[in-house]
């Protein structure tokens, strides 16, 4: 079986769409016969050794996107000769020389009111249905997203995969001191420290982060700052993007705050281990990656309870109902930080669970449904 993946993601590694190509793509090398994966890209990258690399160089802009995908992709696929192509985000081709199957980590454009107001994600978001419609198999992250899949987009149970994602084996609770010793020092952190990580929309409650740090700051510690780790976005405009910087000044506590930027993927381990705990207040999310990377790396979590995220972590991590509501979270955060019984309890739960997510085993079954589509043309 040969196999021809959409590899545009290679342009954003730091992203989850990234994160995803890059780890199911080299698991899938290491378990397909040599010379079956095809990657096309729209710039030349390291891949694994057996993969067949084909780049189509272009800019990143929407427009050049909208072009690689309708275009560039079907039309190396039909040179190719491939019999499977697989989208690992949710923008299928209208049209496809061969079967095609797509990742659908979540249907966000459809539920999040924020996400709707472009006319340009609008009309994207109609072709995307209409080639989604077109699909051999899809396949996404969480049965949650599933759900949402079917209840939005209104296609048959039988089309639709859950396959969970993996966890790197980089991250674990035995980071080299020397290693977050100089972490510590490049991105100027302090001894104790509450960590975010990940994206900016308005859906992942930062702005009521920086509220409930007003109440929890005080008493978790006098040392303790809340490290929010992630490249800000330039130009917030209050609906998709909130200006966080401002809120915390705002709220007066930018002395106990840290806006570190983005952080290079190496040093994300130790980020991870050398935080008091870890707080992902996010409202929607299709799997949830940070959580269980932090978890892996010997940290508590603190998450919510709504959407993939309380199948994505299950009993461990302390989970809040309400991200919207400043004392909650904030006595969440206080409880996880004062109290040493419930913190130890949390490590010991989230290394067990995630030891329980594998790329190998994505990989797995993400070939399994290669060979469901090829069969059921």
């Amino acid at each position: 079986m040969r196999i021809l993946i959409n590899g545009w993601f290679f342009h954003r590694p730091h992203t989850g769409s990234g994160q995803y190509l890059s780890n199911l793509l080299s698991n899938l090398c290491s378990i397909m016969p040599e010379s079956s994966v095809h990657v096309i890209s729209p710039i030349a990258i390291n891949v694994p050794k057996n993969c067949n690399l084909h780049v189509y160089n272009c800019q990143y802009s929407q427009a050049h996107k909208l072009y690689f995908e309708q275009i560039i992709v079907p039309r190396t696929a039909k040179q190719l000769k491939v019999d499977i192509l697989h989208t690992p985000y949710w923008a299928p081709p209208l049209r496809s020389p061969c079967p095609t199957v797509v990742t659908i980590h979540d249907v966000i454009p459809l539920i999040l009111p924020e996400h709707k107001r472009s006319l340009g994600t609008r009309l994207h978001t109609a072709l995307t249905l209409s080639a989604t419609y077109g699909t051999n198999q899809i396949i996404t992250d969480s049965d949650h997203s599933r759900r949402d899949i079917i209840e939005h987009i209104r296609l048959p149970h039988i089309r639709i995969h859950t396959i969970f994602l993996g966890i790197e084996d980089r991250y674990s609770c035995n980071q080299k001191l020397s290693d977050s010793q100089a972490v510590r020092k490049k991105y100027n952190l302090p001894n104790s420290y509450v960590l975010y990580l990940g994206g900016f929309q308005r859906h992942k409650n930062l702005r009521h982060l920086l509220a409930a740090w007003t109440w929890a700051q005080p008493i978790a510690s006098t040392e303790c700052q809340l490290v929010v780790a992630g490249l800000l976005p330039k130009n917030p405009d209050g609906y998709l993007y909130d200006d966080l910087p401002s809120i915390a000044s705002n709220l007066e506590i930018s002395d106990t705050v840290k806006f570190i930027g983005a952080v290079d993927e190496i040093d994300k381990p130790a980020l991870y281990q050398t935080a008091s705990c870890f707080i992902f207040p996010s409202s929607y999310e299709g799997f949830g990656l940070p959580p269980l990377e932090a978890m892996a790396s010997g940290v508590p979590v603190i998450t919510t309870n709504l959407s993939a995220l309380k199948e994505t972590v299950g009993n461990a991590a302390y989970l809040i109902t309400d991200p919207t509501d400043a004392r909650e979270m904030g006595a969440a955060i206080i409880s996880v930080i004062v109290d040493e019984k419930l913190s130890d309890d949390l490590k010991k739960k989230g290394l067990l669970h995630a030891a329980k997510f594998k790329w190998e085993l994505t990989a797995l079954k993400t070939l399994d449904v290669y060979k469901q589509a090829a069969t059921n043309q």
